[in-house]
C-alpha cells in the first residue's frame, strides 16, 4: 500500500502542481509505474475545479463562476495539457514529416495553429459548461467536471497501451510517464476511470446522457488514435496532452447533445 501511494503522489507530483512529501523521490521507473493513477489525479483536479465552481457560483454570475473553475483547473495543472493541445495541433499542422512535426511540437515557441485550437477548445469548453450549468444542477455540473476530468485521462492511458512513443531524445520531461503503460497499470487506471462515471451517475445524471458523454469521448479518442497512428506512428507527451484536452471537451459536449 505504501509503494501504491507513492505512486499516486508520483503522479500528483508530475501532472500538477500540488505539493508532495519529499520522501515520494522520483525515477524513471516509478514515474512510469505512476501513469496508472493518472484518471485518480484527474478526479482530484475536477473535485477542486468544482469546488471553486459551487463557491463562486454563491457570489457571483454562473459564468464567472465556470471561468474561475476552469482557471482552477489549468493552475493545479500548470496548463501542462493544454499546452499539450497547443504543441501537438503546432506539429500537425506545420510539419510535413515526421521529423519535422516532432521538431514543431518540441520548440517552446507557440505557433499559429496551435494558439487558435487552444483557443477554440477554451472557448467551447467554456460554453458548454455554462449551459450544463443552466441545464443541471450545480451539484450535477459538480459530478460532471470530476468525471470528465478523470475519463479523458483514462482516454489518454488508453493511447499509453495500444500505441508507442515515438521520441527517443532522453530529454523529454513526459518520456518516463508517457512510456508504454502495461496492462496491470491499466487495469487500475480504469477502474478509477469508470468510478468517476459511477459518480456522475449517482448524482443525478440520466443514464441516456450518460452514454452520450462516454460514446462522444469514446469516439474523439478513436479519430486522435488514426490520426496519430497515420500521422506520427505513434504518440508523445504533447499528443497525450491533446486527448486529454479534446475528450474532455467532447464529454462535455456529448452530455449536452443528449439533453
Amino acid at each position: 500500500m505504501l509503494q501504491e501511494l507513492r505512486l499516486f503522489l508520483t503522479a500528483l507530483q508530475f501532472f500538477t502542481r500540488l505539493p508532495v512529501p519529499a520522501w515520494v523521490g522520483q525515477s524513471a521507473e516509478q514515474l512510469n509505474q505512476a501513469a496508472r493513477y493518472f484518471p485518480l489525479v484527474g478526479i482530484m483536479v475536477g473535485a477542486l475545479s468544482a469546488a471553486s465552481l459551487w463557491l463562486f457560483a454563491q457570489i457571483l454570475p454562473l459564468s464567472l463562476a465556470v471561468a474561475i473553475a476552469m482557471t482552477t483547473s489549468i493552475l493545479i495543472t500548470g496548463a501542462f495539457h493544454e499546452d499539450g493541445l497547443s504543441d501537438f495541433v503546432d506539429g500537425l499542422g506545420g510539419g510535413y514529416t515526421i521529423e519535422k512535426a516532432l521538431a514543431i511540437m518540441k520548440d517552446s515557441r507557440v505557433g499559429a495553429y496551435g494558439v487558435i485550437a487552444l483557443v477554440l477548445a477554451l472557448l467551447m469548453k467554456y460554453q458548454a459548461l455554462v449551459e450544463l450549468c443552466h441545464a443541471y444542477s450545480a451539484l450535477l455540473v459538480a459530478a460532471t467536471l470530476i468525471s470528465a476530468h478523470s475519463f479523458s485521462r483514462l482516454m489518454a492511458t488508453s493511447i499509453m497501451l495500444t500505441q508507442r512513443y515515438i521520441r527517443d531524445d532522453d530529454t523529454a520531461r513526459a518520456k518516463p510517464a508517457a512510456q508504454q503503460i502495461s496492462k496491470l497499470s491499466f487495469a487500475i487506471a480504469t477502474l478509477t476511470g469508470m468510478a468517476s462515471l459511477v459518480l456522475l451517475f449517482a448524482a443525478g445524471a440520466p443514464l441516456v446522457n450518460l452514454i452520450g458523454a462516454v460514446f462522444a469521448a469514446l469516439v474523439m479518442r478513436i479519430y486522435l488514435a488514426w490520426r496519430l497512428q497515420k500521422r506520427l506512428g505513434g504518440y508523445t507527451g504533447d499528443c497525450l496532452g491533446a486527448v486529454q484536452q479534446l475528450t474532455e471537451l467532447a464529454f462535455y459536449l456529448g452530455l449536452l447533445a443528449t439533453i
